[in-house]
Order: structure tokens, then C-alpha cells, then sequence
């Protein structure tokens, strides 16, 4: 992995009001931009884009490059979890959104003593 990442946090929008208004095009332009430099690792979560960011790398990345081309961070997004057989449920749908068949590296999101409690 390239010491450079690509996060998904934020991305280029038609509409700066409209968080759900990602600009596929330019996107995938960076996509491209990004991994002919040789850089090749992504950072997503469950949350990012009002939940719509594990898709948009689906459709900008994952379909239209092979796996053996980038490597993908996600996180479990700790503060949604209100139980512990929800985490199995949550973990599956992100792979299903990302259209992968695993993660390269799983984090736990917004870990703090709270969720913690909750999750057990």
C-alpha cells in the first residue's frame, strides 16, 4: 500500500447544499487520477455522505477496476450499534454497498466507553 489515501469523506458535489450530490463524473476522474499515480488505498464508512459513499465506490472503483488494484478501509460505525448481533448485520451490508467480498482493514467508528457498553 502507497503511504497516500484516498477518503471518501467528502467528495466533489454538483450542489455544496446537497450532501447527496456527488459528482460522478469528477469522481471518477479522481479515481482514475489517483491510481494511475500509483496510490491505490481507500477510506470509507457506513455514515460518510449521508450512507451513500460505500455505493458511489462501488460504481467509481470496485466496477471498474480489479480488486488486485486498490485495497479498502471501512469501519463499524460503533454509534449505531445498539446490540451485539447487530454488528454481523451491519458488517455484511457494507460489504454488499461496496460490492467487495472483504475489507482490506475493519476499524470500530466512534469507539468510546459508550458504545462499548452498549454493544456487549
Amino acid at each position: 500500500m502507497t503511504q497516500l489515501g484516498f477518503g471518501l469523506m467528502r467528495l466533489p458535489l454538483l450542489d455544496e447544499d446537497d450532501k447527496n450530490s456527488i459528482d460522478f463524473e469528477r469522481f471518477c476522474a479522481m479515481v482514475d487520477t489517483f491510481l494511475a499515480s500509483g496510490c491505490s488505498h481507500f477510506d470509507t464508512a457506513y455514515n460518510y455522505h449521508r450512507e451513500q459513499s460505500e455505493r458511489v465506490f462501488r460504481d467509481a472503483v470496485v466496477n471498474r477496476y480489479p480488486r488486485d488494484r486498490f485495497t479498502l478501509t471501512d469501519k463499524m460505525p460503533m454509534f449505531l450499534v445498539e446490540r451485539v448481533d447487530e454488528i454481523e448485520k451491519i458488517f455484511n451490508e457494507q460489504l454488499e454497498r461496496c460490492g467487495v467480498d472483504y475489507f482490506d482493514y475493519y476499524w470500530l467508528h466512534a469507539l468510546n466507553a459508550g458504545t462499548i457498553e452498549k454493544s456487549h
